[in-house]
This record gives C-alpha cells, structure tokens and sequence, in this order.
C-alpha cells in the first residue's frame, strides 16, 4: 500500500516537500513514481526511482526544480518541490511497479490516494 502526504497551498516560487509511506516487503526490486493530474488534465509523469539502483527521470517540466528520493529504513518516497509554478497546480500520487523505470501510468499497478497541491501566483 502506498499513502501520499504532504500537499498543500503555496505561492509561486516557493517549496513543497510530499512524502509517501510504503508497505510491504521487497520494496528495493520497486520503481517507485510520482504522477499529477490537473483539473481537466490527464494524469502525468512528474518523477520516478528505481530503489535499488537509486536511478531516476525527470519530466523536462520539473527537472531542475524537483527531487525525488527514498528512505529505505523508514519506507518513505520523498518529492522535493522548489520555485513551485502555478502550472505545477494538481493532485499528486505516488505509484510503484516492480521492476525497472517507467513514464507511462499503465505501467504503475500500485497506487496512493494523490495530495492536492496548490501554486498561487
């Protein structure tokens, strides 16, 4: 199971950090992603991990100004958020595959409950 957290209401050009709680056994054979959906949107890539080999991708929107990374003692999935845009708006979930990185969202079949985030301009 995966449990995301940390959204919320910020103003352009400021940080979010989300977090994302596992369960489970065998997480480091995981690629774990970060996805958003706008209103109206379909969901996106934003970020993904692979745990084991702590590789990772970037969409070319984020990169730069987002860092994911994982805590593997404590099982936590971490997105770093910095100089939020107002196009960043939407709700965040995290995801996990077994096996190598993935862009697309059909390759994720486990997946949290999303965070809203906020960017005011």
């Amino acid at each position: 199971q995966l449990q995301a957290s940390g959204g919320g209401l910020v103003q352009a050009g400021g940080s979010l950090r989300l977090s994302c709680a596992a369960s489970g056994s065998s997480l480091s054979t995981y690629t774990m992603g970060w996805f958003r959906q706008a209103p109206g949107q379909e969901r996106e890539f934003v970020a993904n991990i692979n745990w084991r080999a702590g590789s990772t991708d970037y969409a070319d929107s984020v990169k730069g100004r987002f860092i994911i990374s994982t805590d593997g003692a404590k099982k936590m999935i971490y997105l770093q958020m910095n100089k939020l845009k107002p196009e960043d708006t939407g709700v965040y979930y995290c995801a996990a595959r077994f096996g190598g990185r993935s862009q697309y969202s059909d390759n994720y079949p486990l997946w949290g409950q999303g965070t809203q985030v906020t960017v005011s301009s």
